[in-house]
This record gives structure tokens, sequence and C-alpha cells, in this order.
């Protein structure tokens, strides 16, 4: 069985054709939702790896700004981690979010309540 480092870096190989040389674990997030099981997902960020991007059946791949994935068609939750990425006073955190189809119901970091209204 894999632990979640090993898992990160065969993923991010196996899906950009880059070899992690070093990457941080920066926290776990929780998915509820009323149509689907619930799901985890382990955060990692990495500044140090080696090799060129391939080509990826799961997707196009491609370098864009930071500040413009925002822009993009991304579900309300994950503005919420990726702005928690980005912030240095979070190195590592617990997110969980519930949603009732498509909508964000509820955000709570670290046990205590985001309101979703200001997300």
């Amino acid at each position: 069985k894999e632990s979640p480092e090993q898992c990160n870096a065969r993923e991010v190989f196996e899906e950009t054709g880059l070899k992690l040389i070093f990457s941080s674990y920066r926290g776990i997030v929780t998915f509820v939702s009323d149509e689907f099981e619930t799901e985890y997902m382990h955060i990692f960020t990495s500044r140090e790896f080696v090799g060129s991007i391939k080509e990826c059946d799961e997707g196009t791949l491609e370098w864009i700004d930071k500040k413009s994935v925002y822009g993009l068609p991304i579900w309300k939750g994950d503005k919420i981690f990726l702005k928690l990425i980005e912030d240095e006073n979070y190195p590592f955190f617990s997110l969980r979010l519930e949603y009732k189809g498509d909508n964000l119901i509820s955000a709570i970091l670290n046990g205590t309540n985001l309101r979703t209204e200001d997300m």
C-alpha cells in the first residue's frame, strides 16, 4: 500500500511526466456530498521537480498564472483550498466541504465553520 506521499509522487509522474524532487504535504480535504460517497484529497505543493510535461489522457496540461485559476469554471470549495495553499498562515490544514448537489452548503476549516456566503 502507498502512503499519501508515495501516491502523490507516482500520480504526478504518471499524469505529467515530472519527477518530484521535494514536495510539501499541505492539507487534507474531506468532500461530503448528498449524491456521492465521501472522498478525501491530500494536497501537496512542490517547486522542485525534473522532467518535461507530457501529454495526458486526463486533459490538456499547461502552466498558467496562479491568479488565472480563479477565473476558470471550478467548484466553489476548490477556490477555498487554493487560497489556503497560497496563505502562509496555513502550512497545513484540514478542510471539510459539504455539497448538496453542486452547491457548497458548509465549509469547516480546522474545526471552525466558514461562512459560505463569503466564499
